[in-house]
């Protein structure tokens, strides 16, 4: 995920950037996107990729001019460009800028930090997703919120993204985060998790990064929606549910081609079991007859539709491969009644999902 902070275009000089209704207001430096400043300002702006793939930081633009560097058609198509929306992750202001965006708050802002991390286990969850967990400087304190992600630093600059898979709560016993990483054969970063990387192995991290977590403020039943590896910020929110007890209602739909893609399927029943308020519905799409599947089938946002005629009174969290998010904001709204600021997401993207490939 690297940032297109110097993203073509103009903008030598400073603008102001206006977030309503919340009223709040910052400052660009030149060369630096909308969503760079109000990271920098400490303003939470709601992002997922910072890369102009997945649209998760498309926002209003109410005055003003903006240059958007490279993006995705899918992320923002010259429909919505020209009805006034922006990506704040690509968009440089050319004027002082006003933005409607209802997920503004101040409590996202955790300080970001680069620091070392040293490998501290690893564990193969299924044939393609392995649980690293990374030990933090024991003088530091990392303070993030459930959902969001951390970016490892390479070598060359390059940056990969991977959600914490644990409740911050968890910290206070021993300073470490737990990834979920998949296994994307010719990728460089996880072909080195699956092969080379070994315990005590050094790497540099920053974070935290996200406006995925829970919105605490609210009553809401929430559905939790997680495909593949998604599950990992969803697994932090189900941690940390259970540590503040929330007992809004709750249900997870967990999807995987096959059962053995749902890598803890075992750990979500034992929290089931103990929290009164969380429903567990894992789908599969294509079970074999060897899986002898009795669970569900089809596809995971398709679970929810089924299962839900109204959802206008929830709070949606999705998490995963892009064309399961898509689909279910798109689905969820159009069809079920969920207003689209009660959607919150974090889309999955992969690095050729970010060049189109």
């Amino acid at each position: 995920m690297t940032s297109p902070d110097a993203a073509a275009g103009s903008g030598a000089a400073s603008f102001q950037i206006t977030v309503q209704p919340s009223g709040r207001a910052f400052s660009t430096q030149a060369g630096e996107t909308i969503l760079a400043s109000a990271i920098r300002s400490g303003v939470g702006l709601p992002y997922g990729c910072k890369d102009g793939a997945c649209g998760s930081c498309k926002c209003k633009k109410l005055s003003g001019a903006v240059h958007h560097g490279e993006h995705q058609s899918k992320a923002l198509t010259a429909d919505e460009e020209e009805a006034g929306f922006v990506l704040t992750c690509c968009a440089q202001p050319l004027t002082d800028v006003v933005l409607e965006s209802r997920q503004v708050t101040d409590e996202s802002a955790f300080p970001i930090k680069k620091m070392p991390v040293r490998v501290a286990a690893l564990e193969k969850k299924s044939h393609d997703v392995m649980q690293v967990r990374l030990q933090l400087p024991a003088a530091d304190t990392f303070r993030y919120h459930a959902g969001q992600y951390i970016e490892f630093i390479l070598r060359d600059g390059a940056r990969r993204a991977y959600s914490m898979a644990n409740a911050p709560h968890t910290q206070s016993d021993a300073p470490g985060v737990e990834l979920h990483v998949r296994h994307m054969p010719g990728g460089r970063f996880t072909d080195h998790v699956f092969g080379a990387m070994k315990e005590k192995e050094i790497l540099r991290v920053e974070g935290p990064f996200g406006s995925f977590f829970l919105r605490e403020d609210s009553t809401k039943p929430i559905v939790l929606l997680a495909s593949g590896t998604g599950f990992a910020p969803i697994k932090a929110l189900i941690e940390h549910m259970q540590f503040k007890a929330i007992a809004r209602p709750t249900v997870l739909y967990w999807g995987g081609r096959r059962p053995g893609d749902l890598y803890m399927h075992d750990w979500v029943l034992a929290r089931a079991a103990d929290m009164p308020n969380l429903r567990y519905v894992p789908v599969v799409s294509d079970a074999l007859p060897e899986d002898a599947w009795t669970g569900r089938t089809g596809f995971v946002h398709q679970a929810v539709l089924d299962d839900f005629a109204d959802l206008s009174g929830h709070q949606v969290y999705a998490c995963g491969a892009p064309i399961v998010v898509e689909s279910a904001r798109d689905a969820y709204s159009a069809h079920r009644g969920l207003p689209p600021d009660e959607f919150f997401a974090d889309s999955f993207t992969s690095e050729a999902d970010k060049h189109g490939g």
